[in-house]
């Protein structure tokens, strides 16, 4: 999250959203204007083809190889376009040209907006979408459905919580904090300490800041068709900033970069005390933050208001079927395969984080020992935010764009006396001015 957007990639939704934007405002678009008989997808199955699929997630190579032996007469190829917004790139210029759009595309929640509105994503409510509704949790399945249109089916889910290092608490006989007042609190204790000790790290990330937000109950955004309303003044995102913006003014708050090599010299050493994240983080602890074996837990959120459960989303992605796919019928089974069923507990089983409510509340992942975080349970603090997360949530219809010059606004709070309202204001002007060039009617 927070890495910036390559010019390609702006100028093909520009391209993109031209052909598209004036005839989704309103209805639910359909696969050429009709539905899709299972039997279409079925007799597919029978007669066979090649399936590609523009995706960077490798639990998909097992899931895909599993298809194949299940369906013979079908050939899934697995194809690494690059990460994010460099797939994104690709996609759209692949749409923009009308040619070599991928049967399948791997597409993050906070970007599928710019596609869905673009149309140039299939709906799958005719293949039978909808009657997944209840197989997925309520953050994930929120964020692929608009009415009774379906973009895509989810494919993992990021609920947060808040990882700390026990080693270094328990040496300061400091308590997990359960509120942001209390982390606040637990910031300044383990500094005076130790002066080397921070809470954490930020240097400034669009994802982490808006599912903060999120979870404070802020609601930045409201997107209806291509109308979109901006308020950054609500009573849940100055939460947001009162709190994080003591954190920086009493310097609580490590100056490092995510994914830096001093970041993870921090996680190991104890001097980053707490990382609030995605339930998809213990893989990158266990293979990044190797020596610190045993030091780490992991705790709910803290919350907002005392005694509150809300939690939110920080990452996670889906997978959705491009409008200019060739074969569209196998293209959905192979998604719903690798989304639902077998498939997912196929992918959780590789490592992936479940978005599914079967394999979230299945014994056997809630029972899972994690040797890393000393034998802790550690899926059913993930499990319990996921039930938790808040859903009145909107991403812009260009949300990749909004991040990609997230430095040059809110950024500019972390390293000079701009304060955080301030950026936030500056992101809302520029993110406002952008969407009315590009033919949104915009307010706030």
């Amino acid at each position: 999250m927070g890495n910036p957007t390559s010019r390609g990639l702006l100028g093909a939704f520009l391209v993109v959203f031209a052909v598209g934007v004036g005839s989704t405002a309103c209805g639910s678009p359909g696969l050429d204007g009709g539905g899709t008989d299972p039997k279409d997808v079925t007799a597919a199955l029978e007669k066979g083809g090649k399936v590609t699929v523009w995706a960077w997630e490798p639990t998909l190579k097992k899931v895909a190889a599993d298809f194949e032996k299940k369906y013979p007469k079908v050939d899934i190829e697995l194809v690494d376009a690059g990460t994010g917004d460099k797939q994104y790139t690709a996609l759209q210029n692949a749409i923009a040209a009308g040619s070599g759009a991928p049967d399948v595309a791997q597409i993050e929640y906070y970007a599928l907006g710019q596609f869905a509105i673009g149309k140039t994503v299939e709906d799958l409510s005719p293949y039978g979408a909808l009657t997944h509704a209840k197989s997925f949790t309520p953050g994930p399945w929120h964020a692929v459905h608009q009415g009774e249109a379906i973009f895509a089916l989810p494919m993992d889910s990021g609920p947060m919580a808040l990882f700390y290092n026990k080693k270094v608490f328990d040496q300061h006989g400091v308590k997990v904090p359960t509120t942001w007042d209390e982390y606040v609190e637990a910031a300044r204790t383990l500094h005076k300490a130790d002066p080397k000790i921070f809470i954490t790290n930020d240097t400034g990330d669009a994802g982490a800041t808006t599912s903060l937000i999120r979870q404070a109950g802020g609601r930045p955004y409201y997107v209806r068709g291509t109308d979109i309303s901006f308020d950054f003044d609500d009573e849940g995102t100055k939460k947001y900033t009162a709190t994080w913006q003591k954190l920086l003014d009493e310097k609580l708050v490590a100056p490092i970069s995510s994914w830096s090599d001093a970041w993870y010299k921090g996680l190991a050493d104890g001097t980053l005390a707490t990382l609030s994240i995605g339930a998809w983080m213990p893989a990158n602890l266990t293979s990044g933050v190797a020596t610190a074996s045993g030091d780490w837990r992991v705790a709910p959120l803290p919350q907002w208001t005392k005694g509150d459960k809300t939690s939110a989303e920080n990452g996670g992605s889906s997978l959705a079927i491009p409008k200019a796919a060739k074969n569209k019928e196998l293209a959905y089974a192979f998604t719903e395969f690798a989304t639902t069923g077998t498939g997912a507990t196929t992918r959780v089983a590789e490592g992936a984080f479940p978005a599914t409510r079967a394999d979230l509340e299945s014994q056997a992942f809630l029972d899972k020992p994690f040797p890393y975080f000393g034998g802790q349970q550690a899926n059913r603090v993930f499990a319990e935010s996921a039930r938790n997360v808040s859903t009145a949530w909107s991403y812009l219809p260009y949300q990749v764009y909004a991040n990609s010059i997230f430095d040059d606004t809110v950024g500019k709070a972390y390293d000079s006396p701009t304060t955080l309202d301030d950026g936030l204001e500056a992101w809302k002007d520029a993110c406002a001015e952008y969407g009315g060039e590009r033919g949104f009617t915009v307010t706030g």
